[in-house]
């Protein structure tokens, strides 16, 4: 029996909806360490603690996902991917409710890291399937669109969260409304999510049933550290290291009430114009990411990359290092920041997507998101805390997030030569194995 059908359809049925569920998988992992990073100015009061904590807190949710990461990506590939987003965007918010409960600096650290252990899966399974269900003209504006509604959640939740600092206890509320939100999506997700399979949005693949599309497509050590011969993605993997903005996410909060005195819960409002320049900054850079790999495939997507890490450095300096005296002041330069920031992903996933094979997305963005950026996460926020406290942290900020990235958009110049090759190379593939599934047929 013939594995080909003819004439297939690229667009994988119900994707938007699918989309949707993936959505709420990545808003939990968003939303918790938001309530961290935002409240910490009172959970530093509740619990007794210095500026370096957060830094621990920080680098210990990202590192833990050096380890699990690999594993859950493995497992999804072993038994379901359903199953294992069930389980790590859902119902392990169980260790977000006993985080809650934390009485001591040490618990509340062992609780939020092991929540983060369960979070490190969802990140690379969900980038994984938009790829399986979104084809390549069409993946910036799907991640643009995911992210972006994300960001629209926690610019809407970002005041609420802040309230929270004037409720005695009001973070332990937050923790535990999380886990038991994180829970119901998890349910959610396992009675109503189709996995669409693998390789399901790509067009030389489209006229292929499951089976055939992921035969001889195993996971395997070797072939995931194939992905670290791929030029592009090891460049893209550097850019990452020097991706500066991710400190605005954890130290936002504490650099307003630290050096220019606003109070936590006045300090918290830039959360919101933030986000909302977020939803906005994905939805452009997912647009104009699919309009520069129609427009110019070749360089389009490269300089738009490297045009974005220069305007964030342009932004922040004017957002962090001037003290304007209004948190409405701040807010505007803090919507010019986060629509710059937010056009990254938007930009960068598909990339990933674009010079990796359909089956090893899953292991690319376990290195890019769990190992890599966690690496950057855990120097940034160990740094941040300990030489905050040494330097202030106005200067960490300009030093991380000015003068970093724009190193980073120099950086990114080498992309230019590698990026079409291998963007060709994966298609080549691709054509290869739909010939050798037609002549096995």
């Amino acid at each position: 029996m013939s594995h080909i059908t003819e004439d297939a359809p690229t667009k994988v049925r119900g994707r938007w909806r699918q989309l949707s569920l993936l959505g709420g998988a990545v808003i939990v992992d968003n939303t918790e360490s938001s309530l961290v990073s935002g409240l910490f100015p009172v959970i530093r009061q509740s619990l007794g603690l210095s500026l370096g904590a957060l830094g621990i807190l920080t680098a210990a949710s990202k590192i833990v996902g050096v380890f699990t990461g690999p594993f859950w990506v493995w497992a999804a590939h072993r038994w379901s991917r359903r199953s294992l987003l069930a389980i790590t965007a859902g119902l392990w918010g169980v260790w977000g409710i006993a985080a809650g409960f934390s009485q001591n600096f040490t618990q509340l650290l062992i609780f939020y890291t092991i929540l983060a252990a369960g979070y490190a899966g969802a990140h690379p399974i969900v980038a994984e399937i938009i790829g399986d269900l979104f084809d390549d003209s069409s993946r910036g504006r799907a991640v643009g669109i995911l992210y972006g509604a994300i960001a629209l959640t926690t610019s809407i939740l970002g005041p609420i969260k802040g309230q929270l600092a004037n409720v005695d206890d009001g973070w332990r509320w937050g923790l535990w409304g999380i886990g038991v939100f994180n829970i119901l999506l998890g349910v959610a997700i396992w009675v109503w999510f189709r996995d669409p399979g693998t390789g399901a949005a790509e067009r030389q693949l489209a006229g292929l049933d499951r089976e055939a599309r992921e035969s001889g497509t195993e996971l395997t050590w070797s072939r995931a550290i194939s992905l670290l011969r791929i030029p592009s993605f090891l460049i893209l993997l550097g850019s990452r290291l020097l991706s500066g903005h991710l400190l605005l996410l954890a130290f936002g909060v504490v650099f307003m009430v630290d050096v220019y005195g606003f109070d936590t819960a006045t300090a918290s409002i830039v959360l919101a114009p933030a986000g909302i320049g977020f939803f906005i900054g994905n939805l452009l850079g997912g647009f104009l990411s699919d309009r520069a790999v129609r427009r110019s495939p070749r360089y389009g997507p490269v300089a738009l990359l490297q045009g974005a890490q220069v305007a964030f450095a342009v932004t922040a300096f004017v957002a962090t290092q001037i003290d304007w005296g209004s948190i409405g002041v701040f807010s505007i330069f803090f919507t010019l920041t986060g629509i710059v920031q937010g056009m990254n992903p938007g930009i960068n996933r598909p990339m990933v997507m674009a010079v990796t094979p359909p089956e090893l997305r899953g292991a690319a963005f376990t290195i890019y998101v769990n190992i890599v950026e966690a690496i950057a996460w855990a120097v940034f926020s160990l740094g941040a805390g300990f030489l905050g406290e040494v330097i202030g942290l106005k200067t960490v900020f300009l030093v991380v997030l000015v003068v970093l990235m724009l190193i980073n958009g120099a950086f990114l110049t080498l992309l230019y030569r590698p990026y079409a090759r291998d963007v060709e190379r994966v298609q080549r593939d691709l054509e290869a194995r739909r010939a050798a599934a037609v002549e096995g047929g």
